[in-house]
């Protein structure tokens, strides 16, 4: 039977530091509750970043939380406290998330945000090709992964891959603004 693997910026569930160990929280917000029901007809397994860098955790809390988190399917992709601030901080919340809401005036255009997007992409291609099986179906979410469905691609061929995008798709005259377009269509959009 094939799995369903949802990939978004965060999992559906949160890990948070408590004293020397961790506590587990479910994810509030309309991703995790609205795909909660899912479970009910295929097996899911959720990829995301777990709510906490891995600065802040022992090697052995680490270990815990990845364990714990596996139990219920899900898989962390941890992220640095400097690469989250450039990646999702930076480039999805001062790069994309204006542009493709038709505030030019308030997008920001920083190379090393560029340059941490495409990292934390890369970091999330390498927790699904960990976790993907040849039957499953991959469902990425959001403009924080919009690089992700290509970079599967080159790896996984044969993969099925689904992609939503949940915030609107700017004009080509506001989508042009941004710097890295032509790399970025040709990664986004090469052969999905």
């Amino acid at each position: 039977m094939s799995r369903l693997i949802i990939v978004s910026n965060r999992l559906s569930v949160s890990v948070a530091k408590k004293g020397e160990g961790v506590v587990f929280r479910s994810s509030t917000g309309g991703l995790a509750t609205g795909l909660a029901s899912l479970a009910k007809y295929y097996e899911r397994v959720w990829i995301g970043w777990p709510g906490i860098s891995p600065e802040k955790l022992s090697a052995a809390a680490r270990e815990k939380a990845t364990k714990k988190l596996a139990e219920q399917n899900c898989y962390p992709v941890f992220l640095s406290d400097k690469h989250l601030d450039d990646y999702y901080n930076g480039f999805c919340n001062k790069t994309i998330w204006p542009l493709f809401h038709y505030f030019p005036l308030r997008t920001i255009y920083e190379e090393r945000y560029w340059q941490a997007y495409k990292q934390a992409n890369e970091a999330f291609c390498e927790a699904v090709l960990r976790t993907a099986k040849p039957d499953d179906l991959i469902w990425i979410h959001d403009y924080q992964l919009l690089l992700l469905p290509q970079m599967i691609r080159q790896k996984l061929p044969e993969a099925r891959i689904g992609f939503f995008l949940h915030i609107p798709f700017p004009s080509f005259e506001l989508f042009r603004l941004l710097p890295w377009r032509n790399e970025r269509i040709k990664e986004c959009w090469g052969r999905i």
